[in-house]
């Protein structure tokens, strides 16, 4: 188990039987949706719930999401995580807040990172879709070129 609580097993994927959000302290940046905390006396590797960030190869995006969440979880800063699940390398999937903001959600609105509708349960699907539609209309981030860049599913798959 990678957190200090409960997790049962649904069909193959580890999801948490309680949520209550766990503090933590930030320790890296991988890219756009990917850190490491602090938690307790252990180290955990963070992938951020719902959404997905440009790889790090989608030039110049990759990079904008990763320098955008190091501005919203700098390092050494408090965060807490909302456990979703365990992915199948291991990492906690969670959803990330800082002083009460949903920071997978301000990916989100501010055009860093696309909605991953493949793993949209246990998120706020509305909420999501809506700071979506509204980074879209608004032309920002991944958003600022018409139709939005190749989505990040879709180049990891590419290169299989």
């Amino acid at each position: 188990c990678c957190c200090a609580i409960g997790l049962a097993v649904i069909s193959g994927v580890q999801r948490p039987t309680a949520a209550k959000p766990i503090p933590a302290t930030v320790v890296s940046i991988g890219d756009g949706d990917t850190l490491r905390v602090r938690e307790g006396n252990r180290t955990l590797n963070v992938r951020l719930a719902c959404i997905d960030a440009p790889e790090t190869s989608q030039a110049p995006h990759g990079a904008n999401a990763r320098s955008q969440l190091l501005a919203l979880a700098p390092l050494a800063s408090n965060v807490e995580l909302s456990l979703h699940a365990t992915d199948r390398y291991g990492r906690a999937v969670a959803e990330l807040s800082r002083n009460g903001r949903n920071l997978n959600q301000a990916l989100v609105a501010s055009g860093a990172a696309f909605v991953f509708w493949q793993y949209i349960q246990g998120c706020d699907r509305q909420t999501y879709s809506r700071l979506e539609t509204q980074a879209r209309l608004r032309g920002l981030g991944v958003w600022s070129v018409s139709g939005g860049i190749s989505r990040p599913w879709d180049v990891r798959a590419s290169k299989r």
